[in-house]
């Protein structure tokens, strides 16, 4: 399941989150990535440490925690804390697909990556080139979304950044191990609580909602990994 999400942060942290960047010390992005990633990947990361980056994690996982499509699409059990990227002057990062496991920075924990994530920082405008493309059994999606917007994908996939040719992308991504490993459990279940919403505005509670929305719990509770 591919998913935009629009909105996920409010004006104000959207300038807020523009001004830091806009002063960060970025750092080669190489730091994070893989054996097979770090051969193609070409752009600049805002390392984890630094008071800034901290930051700018904080309003992020604040945000996603009152995001409720988010909840829906994600199911999060452990949400990786979120990395910052710049891309510019040609940089772009190749075909990959992510590790299937990463070390928690802070608590050296072990995160699965069931589900990958890019919040954009720069508007469409502001650069040319940098489309994250995201390759399924659908075919390939091109993904340039406004700032403050935010995309969601199976980590499963293979992807890239298209070359940066003028201005700078810069972004927000990270991962989120899942209460549902599987995407095809994870899409049923977003696409079932999506239509009890909708019933529910429609028609309110009804008897038939009430066992729909008990079929929905009962699914969550048979396939949760907790």
């Amino acid at each position: 399941m591919l998913l935009h999400i629009p909105d996920v942060l409010t004006p104000e942290e959207l300038a807020h989150g523009r001004m830091l960047l806009s002063q960060a010390d970025w750092a080669d992005g190489r730091i994070t990535a893989g054996t097979q990633s770090a051969q193609v990947k070409r752009n600049l990361q805002l390392p984890q440490h630094l008071d800034s980056a901290r930051e700018l994690q904080a309003m992020v996982e604040a945000a996603l925690k009152r995001n409720a499509l988010f909840f829906s699409a994600a199911l999060p059990k452990t949400v990786f804390p979120p990395l910052f990227n710049c891309y510019q002057g040609g940089m772009d990062f190749g075909n990959h697909v992510d590790n299937a496991v990463r070390s928690h920075p802070f608590d050296q924990s072990w995160v699965r990556t069931d589900v990958s994530c890019t919040l954009f920082f720069s508007q469409p405008d502001e650069y040319d080139g940098g489309e994250l493309v995201v390759e399924d059994t659908y075919g390939l999606h091109s993904v340039k979304l406004p700032a403050g917007d935010m995309v969601l994908y199976p980590s499963t996939s293979l992807h890239r950044v298209e070359p940066v040719t003028r201005g700078a992308r810069i972004a927000s991504f990270f991962w989120t191990q899942s209460m549902i490993r599987d995407d095809s459990k994870r899409s049923l279940l977003f696409d079932m609580d999506m239509a009890i919403s909708r019933l529910r505005q429609q028609h309110g509670d009804t008897a038939e909602l009430v066992t729909l929305t008990a079929n929905y719990h009962n699914l969550l509770r048979m396939w949760a990994d907790l």
